[in-house]
């Protein structure tokens, strides 16, 4: 029954998604959003650490999935955006968890069948597949989905490997 701990970086907001596996099922046990102050990117990136470390301390997953950083038209933001990454993956690896990371296209293809779906998509199939009472706020259910993600590439790969190579990811039968 491993838990997965999803995360949807930023610099000012930083969403995270914990489910649980069990099976074919997953089991949502927790999502929101780590926001920083509006002060330097050092400080942001600080509050970023220590809380990715507390949700880890909190949750103890057994994995770590990440959005993969994609090229936007200002080349600024996508460098704080890698250095939020940076600092949530370094709070992972200081847990010794294993790092995964996907790319938004294929996030959006694992929970909504579509790489080009809108944010307003993924929110609702998430809202869906957990039968939440309401859709997560955007960044926490991208977190969910980056979860989700994690969780289906692991399943596909025991899928196409067959009962011998289903032994050495054991945990997510």
């Amino acid at each position: 029954m491993p838990i997965i701990l999803g995360i949807d970086p930023g610099s000012r907001v930083c969403g995270y998604g914990v489910i649980q596996c069990q099976g074919r099922q997953q089991i949502y046990l927790g999502s929101g959003c780590i926001r920083t102050q509006s002060g330097d990117l050092p400080s942001r990136l600080n509050i970023i650490f220590n809380g990715v470390t507390e949700i880890i301390k909190q949750y103890q997953p057994d994995e770590f999935a990440i959005e993969n950083v994609f090229m936007a038209k200002n080349a600024d933001s996508a460098l704080k955006l890698g250095q939020a990454r940076g600092a949530a993956i370094v709070a992972a690896t200081h847990a010794e968890l294993p790092v995964s990371e996907y790319t938004a296209t294929q996030i959006k293809s694992a929970v909504v069948g579509t790489g080009r779906a809108q944010k307003s998509q993924v929110q609702h199939m998430v809202q869906q597949i957990f039968k939440l009472n309401s859709a997560p706020q955007a960044d926490a259910a991208d977190a969910l989905a980056v979860a989700l993600c994690h969780y289906h590439t692991y399943q596909g790969l025991i899928a196409m490997g067959g009962k011998a190579k289903s032994r050495s990811y054991g945990r997510y039968k």
